[in-house]
């Protein structure tokens, strides 16, 4: 997963690397970038990119592994539908996935297109670089981000739920193929 454009570069950070400065404007996925995402590097948990410019921030986004199963699915009948549509003599209860656990554009690079590219970049590399089965991307999407996924091709697991803090997505790799 590499690119440039102009000065811009997309890269995995190193074992050991700190990002010293970082804002998106919430604390939480700040402080994820600032003082986590080596941590979560060394445990294995998750593995963690960054898109620059000249060494400075635009974004950021960490992937893990995940699945997409039928226990996620409040209306089954979402699930089976699914599960009809892959291609697969035996139907499966789970379906291997990529999680993006956290995804943030530094406030001063927001509304430039950056979230969609970088989706872009994920999605094409799990469906053409293929370094493991995936069929699906999922995310928790937080509520007022929920719109953004849905123009980039995610849905929604189950119906909205406002009293939730996120919301399950899926994007369907196929739709690539």
């Amino acid at each position: 997963m590499r690119t440039s454009e102009n000065n811009r570069r997309f890269r995995q950070l190193e074992e050991g690397e700190i990002v010293k400065s970082f804002n998106c404007g919430d604390a939480e996925l700040n402080d994820f970038i600032l003082n986590k995402a080596d941590k979560y590097k060394k445990s294995l948990l998750a593995v963690t990119y960054v898109y620059e410019e000249e060494d400075i921030p635009l974004a950021y986004f960490s992937l893990s592994n995940d699945n997409l199963s039928y226990e996620k699915f409040e209306n089954k009948s979402t699930f089976n539908r699914l599960n009809r549509r892959i291609n697969n003599a035996k139907r499966m209860r789970q379906y291997p996935a990529v999680k993006i656990g956290r995804f943030a554009i530094n406030e001063t690079y927001k509304n430039l297109g950056i979230g969609s590219y970088l989706l872009y970049l994920i999605k094409s590399s799990m469906a053409f670089e293929q370094k493991s089965g995936c069929r699906f991307i999922t995310v928790d999407a937080y509520n007022d981000a929920v719109g953004f996924y849905e123009r980039n091709g995610f849905v929604m697991v189950n119906e909205f739920q406002a009293d939730r803090r996120t919301q399950p997505m899926f994007f369907d790799l196929a739709q690539l193929q």
